[in-house]
């Protein structure tokens, strides 16, 4: 079991940034379809350099409806508690990331991985120590991994 029975995962979890730029985490779905789709197309090689996505096989030139097809399967994942992607949304409900909470292969409870849009790059860090805050404070994880790093 990845998480308990009893755990309810977050829908929405609103942050702010060191410059005080606000950003909002909610399940990802085929909804943010297009927006998530010209927000990481847009990025592809700055994903690929992001700690955790280095050497896979993702991003890569994808169509809208093969987009769509794979938001689809990360909210069937969410609904069933077999994992857990959040979009990142900026003040404008644009999308300017994602977060991907799953269950790890090793010694760790879970594996999180998480990108910006390129132009929004100077968020990368900032998600990143953010969401290990939330992870320890709000998830029933003793030992995580978030870009490969045990914590």
């Amino acid at each position: 079991m990845f998480v308990p029975d009893g755990f309810a995962p977050p829908t929405s979890l609103t942050g702010t940034s060191a410059t005080g730029e606000v950003f909002r985490l909610e399940p990802l779905g085929v909804g943010h379809n297009e927006r998530d789709h010209r927000a990481w197309m847009s990025s592809i090689d700055h994903i690929r350099r992001s700690p955790g996505f280095t050497g896979r096989r993702w991003p890569h030139m994808m169509a809208l409806d093969e987009n769509a097809s794979d938001l689809a399967a990360h909210a069937e994942d969410f609904a069933a508690r077999r994992g857990f992607t959040y979009t990142v949304l900026d003040g404008d409900d644009d999308v300017i990331g994602c977060v991907y909470i799953y269950p790890d292969d090793g010694v760790a409870d879970a594996h999180v991985r998480s990108w910006v849009r390129a132009d929004r790059a100077e968020l990368d860090a900032v998600l990143r120590t953010w969401v290990a805050e939330w992870l320890r404070a709000a998830w029933p994880f003793e030992v995580f991994r978030y870009d490969g790093v045990e914590l």
